[in-house]
């Protein structure tokens, strides 16, 4: 293609190639701290690329391709070209990846243990998360977390962290101009800014960590915590992971030690200061 960008996002190599140069300047601003692939090879490419060759240049729309595909996916407007490329390289690890579990989650580190935040879209994992890096805590991600079912650890993929409408202003104030990408206002999401990882997180993406604790948060409710049964938690991840059923029985090995040695707490919070409390209180009483 014309255009392209290479970017290692903790194991996982991506080729981003694009019809147009601004979706690739975009990424070589934002992943600028990031390593390129292991010996430049790629685990997946991603194809950003115009239907037609006139819609290049007359009102540009933004398909999505690569090695993996959704055909009936719709194109996003060329002013969505980051967005675009976000979201192809999480579909390549959607329907490609078998070397991990994924699970759809986010994580943060402390002492070589990990904390996953999983649940339905809304909750909060991303600001949760976003916050948490603020306060001491290391960033491994905010889309997937990344458990092996060798080891049982789960590995960083500090991808961009993707805010969504009211949790923009949220970060923004606590966190300096010069780690958000663009507004993107319009999107089948509503209004998305990402978010750069900081240095330490990018530094870091390497080392594994041991999961300790899983966390099932829901934002707008009023302050409340309850453990959650293992049988629970089980159907709750079978649901948030894209490749459970892929990669067969290594899948659910992998998830039924997961669940049987990690204990599980659901909250329920009314804003993100409450969320804080509520997280650091549930880690000191795992």
């Amino acid at each position: 293609m014309r255009h392209s960008f290479a970017v290692r996002i903790g194991p996982v190599g991506f080729r981003i190639g694009s019809d147009w140069r601004a979706p690739i300047a975009q990424l070589e601003t934002l992943y600028a701290s990031y390593p390129k692939p292991h010996d430049g090879v790629p685990d997946f490419t991603v194809r950003l690329f115009a239907a037609r060759p006139w819609r290049r240049f007359v009102r540009p729309a933004v398909m999505i391709g690569g090695d993996y595909v959704l055909p009936e996916a719709a194109p996003l407007p060329l002013a969505q070209g980051l967005l675009a490329a976000e979201m192809g390289m999480n579909l390549q690890m959607a329907l490609g990846q078998r070397r991990y579990l994924l699970l759809h989650a986010a994580v943060v580190e402390r002492d070589g243990q990990a904390l996953v935040l999983t649940g339905v879209s809304g909750a909060g994992k991303s600001t949760l998360a976003t916050l948490l890096s603020l306060r001491g805590w290391r960033l491994m991600g905010d889309e997937f977390a990344l458990l092996d079912p060798e080891t049982g650890l789960i590995h960083a993929f500090p991808r961009l962290i993707s805010l969504k409408n009211a949790s923009i202003a949220t970060v923004a104030a606590e966190l300096s101009a010069d780690r958000f990408g663009p507004l993107l206002e319009g999107t089948p999401k509503g209004t998305i800014r990402h978010v750069v990882p900081d240095v330490a997180a990018v530094a870091a993406m390497d080392a594994p960590a041991r999961p300790a604790l899983i966390l099932f948060p829901s934002f707008g409710f009023e302050a409340a915590a309850r453990d959650v049964s293992p049988s629970e938690v089980f159907v709750r991840l079978t649901q948030a992971s894209t490749n459970y059923v892929a990669i067969g029985e290594r899948g659910f090995d992998a998830l039924t030690a997961l669940v049987r040695n990690v204990p599980a707490r659901a909250i329920d919070y009314p804003d993100t200061a409450s969320a804080v409390a509520q997280v650091e209180a549930a880690w000191l009483g795992r």
